[in-house]
């Protein structure tokens, strides 16, 4: 298996999980996914982060977003650790951890990194659109929390940009102004965006976010 990419085919597997057998492809479905990597049960940091997954869950399905976790670690030990982080972080986890003893999709992603450990995951996250390519790869040392606002954030820009000729600026948020693809010229851009256009620089055209009324 070569380095994983932006845009290549995300690897399909079948898996063990906390909510019992499932194959990724058929988990997936028609949503777009958000697979993220543990680096072992019972780890304080994985802890919160879990429970923040949880508590965003109804915002990623709102966005038709399908949520997979994964450990190295095994089912019993899954099930265990998910009282604790119900019980620690005042939520329930509501979706799937993979059981990945044998590593085997860790491997198929390239989640272990021997340099940093060579047993661990490092915290990666993909994200997965719904004709299972891959749209965003993030890797975190096992040390630093992921920041699921951020992912929200990431999915809403990625969402409006697959449908509209449009890029999200620096810290754009959902509801701001986004800029238009310089591919597209102003006489297309009249059209494409009824709402106007602001031109900054030729190179630099800002337009109110096109999918919103």
């Amino acid at each position: 298996m070569g380095t994983l990419r932006l845009g290549d085919k995300a690897p399909n597997f079948d898996a063990e999980t906390s909510e019992g057998k499932i194959n990724f492809y058929d988990y997936l479905g028609d949503s777009w996914g958000i697979l993220f990597s543990h680096p072992a049960d019972y780890t304080p940091v994985c802890t919160t982060e879990l429970g923040a997954a949880a508590k965003y869950k109804d915002e990623f399905e709102k966005r038709n977003v399908k949520m997979l976790a994964l450990s190295v670690d095994g089912l019993e030990s899954h099930k265990d650790w998910i009282k604790d982080i119900n019980e620690t972080q005042n939520t329930t986890v509501n979706f799937p951890i993979i059981a990945d003893e044998d590593k085997k999709v860790s491997d198929l992603y390239d989640m272990i990194h021997p340099k940093a450990d060579d047993t661990l995951t490092v915290r990666s996250v993909f994200i997965i659109a719904p004709d299972k390519t891959i749209k965003l790869m993030i890797t975190y040392p096992a040390s630093t929390g992921r920041n699921f606002a951020e992912l929200l954030r990431v999915i809403d820009s990625l969402q409006l940009t697959a449908y509209h000729k449009v890029a999200t600026p620096a810290n754009w948020k959902e509801g701001e102004d986004v800029v238009i693809s310089p591919s597209v010229s102003n006489e297309d851009a009249k059209k494409l965006f009824p709402k106007g256009f602001k031109e900054v620089k030729p190179y630099l055209r800002l337009t109110p976010q096109p999918n919103l009324k």
